[in-house]
This record gives C-alpha cells, structure tokens and sequence, in this order.
C-alpha cells in the first residue's frame, strides 16, 4: 500500500508523460501497486490495482487471484507476462493445467523472503468466469504454480 513517503511530485515535459499519469501524490495514498515499480518511474492508472487493470479484460473475462505456494516462482513472474496455471493435489503424481495462456493483470509477487507482504505470491490474471470457478476449486485442495510458454 502506498504512502506519502513513497510518493513524490516531479515535473516532465508533457510529451514525455505517459498516458494515465496521476499527477496529485494525495490521490495514491492507500492505493495498492499491481507491481514492482522503479524509484522514480511515473505511476499511471495501469499501475495500480483497480480499474485501471480491469481495462485490459476482453468481453466476458474476470480478473482472478492466484495465490502461488512458492514465492521464488512468483517474484518471475510480471505484470503482462502469459502463463499457464497449475495444480497439484496432495499426492498426486503430476500436476493439472487449469489455465493456459492466461494474461497477468497484477504480479504482486515479492522478492523471495518477503512472505510478510500480503500481496507476496498473489497474480491476478485474466479468465473466464467458469475458469475463475475452477481456480478458486482448486486453490481449496491443491498448491497452485505456474508456468510462462513462449510468446
């Protein structure tokens, strides 16, 4: 979540403002980051988490959680990245693909270590209603990873 002391105002020339670039520090306080972000770097709507993400849904997608069991997977992967969704039931001999190609809306994956961050292991990604139905099946019984296919 961020605060006043993460935040500070710097002027650029317009033609090097990015689209959706808050301007007014005050209106991101609270507000929650939907990834990694460089000091410095301008912060736009697309940054954050709320509907700013949700523009990026296509008709008839839902924008899921995905808590993934190990953090050292969740901190590859980022904001934009493709990945294809995994479960493992306890005891089971190999895993099952639950979603394929799916887009990464908000990687909130912490460095590993840093299991502290409520957001550390978290995507949210981009499906289906039925397929976000499956996924919160499966996160009830099995550990959650993923993997990122070739483009």
């Amino acid at each position: 979540m961020l605060s006043a002391p993460d935040l500070a105002l710097a002027r650029l020339p317009p033609e090097f403002m990015p689209h959706g670039t808050v301007e007014e520090p005050a209106l991101l306080v609270g507000r929650v980051l939907a990834g990694s972000a460089r000091t410095g770097e301008p912060l736009t709507d697309t940054r954050l988490v709320g509907g700013g993400l949700t523009t990026l849904l296509e008709p008839g997608q839902v924008a899921a959680p995905v808590r993934l069991a190990d953090l050292a997977v969740a901190a590859l992967v980022r904001t934009g990245d493709r990945v294809d969704v995994l479960a493992s039931p306890p005891d089971a001999d190999r895993a099952e693909t639950v979603v394929s190609g799916a887009l990464v809306l908000a990687a909130g994956g912490a460095a590993a270590g840093q299991a502290t961050d409520p957001a550390a292991g978290l995507l949210l990604i981009a499906v289906d209603g039925a397929t976000a139905a499956e996924l919160a099946a499966a996160a009830t019984s099995s550990t959650l990873t993923v993997t990122l296919p070739p483009p």
